[in-house]
């Protein structure tokens, strides 16, 4: 049954949640104003009476491991930014500032040296130090600190990339601690806040990966989000096509695209309902921003208690991967500002279910629900199965943030899923296990996608072929077609025992087999970037160090085996008509260019600003796809995770 215009939008529970929420707000307002006019003193003196009650109703032997775990996290949980949290771990940081192309000031903070590194030059000359690069990006309500504030230096990601020789980057989103400034506006103004997702992904990240390539000169980084992070990217890798040339690999945990919405029935209904309810809430500025004033009140064990009954009433969330001695140290640094308008953004797409833009004409829909249809009126989405880059996604199975099936249906074919089953969302941050369960992944992608070979001028002239290796340091041997190499192997054996042709037969029958390309691409053929003469070297060099035809036999296949996992990627010829079709799901049409079996959505931006949506009908042609993807639960991963490749899993 309809409801009654305005009073039928809420039921009764819904309204009266609605009045106490604003009464809540309405009182920490008051707090928050009488707290600012109070005396340090005195505030000092709240934070001590409700440490002491907080012990007072706590037994003996929890008080006495409370006290060894404050110990060991308290330098981390007073350290006052990113640079000190590096330091406390022994790493030198950087701090840089990006200007964004509509006036906004954005903190980047960058780890380039291993310890005792720290007097050299990296990515800064002829003479520096060449490294790979890659950029890290945090989530909602969050900044650059969460990367780096662990207890334990082999459990935090950032520092064990820089440990292997990368130099890394970190983002900050506008308005966070870091990026609270603009050329043309105040923070104090409604203007400053009048963000959301869509600047992040037009503005934030673009200009932030340019400034990085263009101080590093290279020519493309490797991007891991975490949260949000990964719906910013996705976001700005479908409306920004050469985004994907500068962007080697994405990789997201604990991904967040398309939200099933809340734990909790009252307040996923109330914002369902009406997301606009929040803007009533908070105001049209910042969201949440008396939080730095209660974490200054309160005792930090109580502080860690109210965020973890807050987690838990939301989502869902039971924290119990992360140990409390992390809790007490990350916690603090949890919080950054953002606009209140970013998360009434996210509450627009919970309720539409798509991953969309921000819907300024939020009446519109209403309207035209009276009529019961809504044809006229569609707010534009982002495009995200235009995305050409490598995505890998390594998602919780306790993660109610995120529906992987949605994900999967509205990304290019090309993803790969992980899943871990017992992880929840912040999990992928600072839970125990992060080491074991979570790196190996993003360390296989990187191996993977990311290859030191790659240059600019391989980005400039999309008409060749670049063969990414998966190894940065072992020489790979030639490859070869199915073809060549039964070709080989028969010239090889002629002289061998019919027994021992047999088995040489059977192994290339296997490798070839492993090496089938993932969305149903051909194998690479002779004519992808390869020289049949230097092959042919290779192939003599290896006959000529063998004793007889049955070493020479065993050393092509280890060479098959050692070059599971490279991947190729393929760029289209200087005409259409040799565009190369290779994964993805592509095949050539009748003229000789790449199809895809569906037509494609576009998004660009005019020149006045003004977003303009387009659609690209099947049988464009296709300038640079990716085929043969290496799964992410080879390398050595633990656990027998499952791996969801076009939405099915292998």
């Amino acid at each position: 049954m309809a409801r009654m215009p305005f009073i039928g939008r809420l039921f009764l529970r819904e309204y009266l949640a609605l009045i106490g929420s604003l009464l809540l707000v309405g009182l920490e307002g008051f707090i928050r104003i009488v707290t600012l006019a109070l005396p340090q003193p005195i505030v000092r003196g709240f934070y001590r009476v409700s440490r002491v009650l907080f012990n007072r109703l706590s037994k003996p032997q929890e008080k006495r491991a409370r006290g060894r775990r404050e110990v060991s996290s308290r330098d981390i949980r007073d350290a006052s930014d990113f640079v000190d949290l590096c330091t406390l771990h022994g790493y030198y940081a950087e701090e840089h500032i990006v200007q964004t192309t509509d006036g906004y000031l954005l903190g980047l903070h960058r780890l380039g040296w291993r310890k005792g590194e720290e007097r050299m030059k990296v990515n800064n000359g002829k003479n520096s130090l060449r490294k790979r690069v890659i950029y890290m990006h945090h989530g909602l309500l969050m900044n650059s600190e969460v990367w780096v504030c662990m207890t334990d230096k082999k459990r935090c990601l950032a520092f064990q990339l820089v440990d292997k020789g990368y130099d890394v980057w970190f983002g900050n989103n506008r308005g966070n601690k870091y990026s609270k400034k603009a050329t043309n506006r105040s923070p104090s103004s409604n203007e400053f806040w009048n963000f959301s997702m869509d600047e992040f992904a037009f503005h934030d990240i673009p200009n932030s990966i340019s400034y990085i390539l263009n101080t590093t000169a290279q020519p493309s980084l490797s991007y891991i989000g975490f949260s949000q992070g990964t719906a910013q990217a996705l976001a700005a890798l479908s409306v920004h096509p050469k985004l994907n040339d500068q962007v080697d690999v994405f990789i997201g945990l604990a991904p967040a695209m398309s939200p099933a919405g809340l734990s909790n029935g009252i307040v996923d209904s109330l914002v369902k309902a009406s997301p606009e309810v929040i803007f009533l809430a908070f105001g049209r500025r910042i969201i949440l921003g008396s939080t730095p004033m209660w974490q200054s009140l309160l005792y930090p064990p109580i502080f860690v208690r109210i965020i973890d009954t807050a987690l838990s009433f939301l989502f869902n969330w039971s924290g119990c991967n992360i140990t409390q001695d992390q809790k007490l140290a990350a916690y603090p640094h949890l919080y950054s500002f953002t606009s209140t308008k970013s998360v009434v953004h996210w509450f627009q797409i919970i309720r539409t279910g798509t991953f969309q833009m921000y819907d300024d004409d939020v009446q519109a829909p209403s309207l035209l629900s009276v009529s019961g249809s809504n044809k006229y009126y569609k707010v534009a989405k982002f495009p995200t199965r235009n995305i050409k880059t490598p995505i890998v996604l390594v998602y919780g199975g306790s993660d109610s943030l995120v529906d992987i099936d949605v994900m999967l249906h509205e990304l290019p074919k090309h993803t790969i899923a992980s899943k871990i089953p017992q992880y929840e969302h912040l999990d992928f941050l600072w839970a125990d296990s992060t080491h074991n369960l979570v790196f190996p992944h993003v360390y296989d992608a990187l191996t993977s996608y990311a290859d030191p070979s790659d240059t600019k001028a391989a980005y400039a002239h999309p008409t060749s072929t670049v063969a990414l290796l998966s190894s940065p340091v072992t020489p790979q041997p030639p490859t070869y077609s199915e073809d060549e190499r039964l070709a080989l192997v028969s010239s090889s054996s002629a002289t061998a025992s019919p027994a021992m042709a047999n088995t040489t037969t059977a192994d290339v029958d296997s490798s070839s087999e492993d090496q089938q390309p993932v969305g149903g691409g051909a194998t690479p053929t002779p004519s992808q970037g390869r020289a049949p003469p230097a092959e042919a070297s290779w192939l003599s060099k290896a006959k000529s160090t063998s004793s007889s035809s049955k070493r020479g036999t065993t050393a092509l296949s280890s060479a098959e085996k050692e070059r599971r996992g490279s991947r190729v990627r393929a760029s289209s010829s200087s005409s259409p008509s040799g565009a190369q079709a290779t994964g993805l799901g592509l095949s050539p049409s009748s003229d000789g260019s790449a199809s895809s079996s569906s037509s494609k959505s576009i998004v660009g931006v005019g020149a006045d600003g003004i977003t303009l949506g387009m659609s690209r009908a099947a049988g464009g042609v296709v300038t640079r796809e990716v085929g043969a993807a290496r799964g992410a639960g080879g390398g050595g991963l633990e656990g027998g995770k499952k791996v969801k490749v076009n939405g099915s899993t292998r």
